[in-house]
């Protein structure tokens, strides 16, 4: 575990030791006015993982050749992932299934599609090799999201923010009401969103007009929230 995400878990540690050390114990009934209090804090985190679907889909009224065609554009497709030492790969979905004719009896062709899944912490390699795949692919969806190193430092810090802001409302509270407190309760809870960047179905590039992907990493924003009760006491 990295030095500063220790130290970030380790404070978190601290105060939520010292924000329940009447429960260290056992808890006392409640004999006080009991107040529901909540608190948030973000943080910006870095998109530092990219992720994108790619995929191969062909109609023909014999099914043998759409999976012929559908399985060499996927083989193809690998082999030139292969040669990206960046980018992890790995074959996604694969389905067949019929198209029927007007009287919804009669087949009239079959359709095919077979998804390959790509993730890079690279998004310039990403971006080059989707730009590749489209010569005879079509990218169904591309995400930017933080890696889970990243978003476990950014959530550590987001926490420690969102105890603070707690604690400094349930003492205000107090203060206000010439009372102490004890936290009877505390719920943490986090969220996150990410770009996501969903690509319209259309045909395959060409080859020769394929060009990297635009790609912009961007910030997701880590947001922790805390639902709690305090006790007021003398």
């Amino acid at each position: 575990m990295p030095r500063s995400l220790f130290r970030h878990l380790s404070l978190i540690t601290v105060l939520a030791s010292s924000a329940f050390s009447a429960h260290a114990q056992t808890v006392p009934p409640v004999s006080g006015p009991l107040i529901e209090l909540s608190a948030e804090a973000s943080r910006a985190s870095a998109n530092d993982l990219f992720q994108a679907t790619a995929y191969a889909e062909s109609s023909h009224s014999n099914s043998g050749i759409v999976a012929r065609q559908v399985n060499q554009q996927i083989a193809s497709a690998l082999n030139t992932a292969k040669t990206y030492p960046g980018v992890k790969v790995k074959t996604g979905s694969s389905h067949t299934y019929p198209v029927y004719g007007k009287s919804d009896r009669t087949i009239e062709a079959w359709r095919m599609r077979s998804e390959i899944q790509l993730e890079s912490r690279d998004a310039t390699v990403l971006a080059e090799l989707l730009g590749k795949l489209q010569g005879n692919l079509a990218v169904s969806q591309l995400s930017a999201t933080p890696s889970p190193e990243t978003l476990q430092k950014t959530e550590a810090d987001a926490t420690v923010s969102a105890i603070h802001v707690f604690r400094e409302r349930a003492n205000l509270i107090a203060t206000t009401l010439g009372k102490k407190y004890r936290i009877r309760e505390m719920n943490v809870g986090n969220s996150n969103r990410g770009p996501v960047y969903p690509m319209l179905r259309g045909k395959a590039m060409m080859a020769a007009e394929a060009a990297p992907l635009p790609v912009e990493a961007g910030e997701s924003q880590i947001v922790v929230n805390i639902n709690g009760k305090i006790e007021l006491i003398d």
